[in-house]
């Protein structure tokens, strides 16, 4: 096996309200798992097996590959996004970052609150870094990812319905107001300096 999918940095049932154990069960085991068994299936014997993950995601054309790629990676950036210890605001450069370029994190929240709420279909919510650390909302379908537009993904909110819809069926808004009390700010603030150096 090329790719391997990495462990959930907390336990099964450690996000409850927010994702039961059986969302977890569902979303992490079944579907991301699933990803990167196709993955392993499609690239097997080609130059994509000897590559990183976000390699693959970077230089894959439109197609299976990207797309069990982009899904694999997509996912397991989602889930350090996520903590039992989460919620609060940011600090440091990226909290100076939100401010100066959406206002106020009051501002950006709604923002990507509002992308992720009104994505029509499957898709991610992203916080996003260019070069020069200016953030920006990007609401992407499918398994799109800021990699494939030259940015560097800070934060992201998973809108797939199996994402939520086990603990909260249709009603996605809830579970996107979840989110912001269980958000890792101190990963989006390690992969925002990384962005920028």
């Amino acid at each position: 096996m090329s790719f391997s999918q990495p462990p959930l940095p907390f336990a099964m049932d450690a996000m409850k309200p927010f994702l039961s154990e059986e969302q977890l069960t569902f979303h992490y085991g079944k579907h991301h798992a699933a990803y990167f068994k196709n993955l392993n299936g499609l690239v097997e014997g080609k130059p994509e097996a000897s590559l990183s993950l976000r390699e693959v995601v970077v230089g894959a054309a439109p197609g299976p590959i990207f797309n069990n790629a982009a899904q694999a990676w997509n996912h397991s950036f989602y889930w350090d996004c996520i903590s039992p210890d989460g919620g609060g605001e940011p600090k440091g450069e990226l909290a100076a970052a939100i401010d100066r370029d959406f206002g106020s994190l009051a501002a950006m929240r709604k923002e990507m609150s509002d992308a992720a709420v009104k994505l029509f279909g499957s898709g991610w919510a992203w916080l996003a870094a260019d070069k020069q650390g200016k953030l920006e909302i990007m609401s992407l379908g499918n398994a799109d990812t800021p990699l494939k537009h030259g940015k560097e993904p800070v934060l992201t909110i998973d809108v797939w319905e199996h994402a939520y819809y086990v603990d909260y069926r249709n009603d996605r808004a809830k579970y996107v107001e979840g989110f912001w009390d269980v958000v890792n700010w101190d990963f989006a603030a390690k992969c925002y300096a990384a962005a920028t150096k």
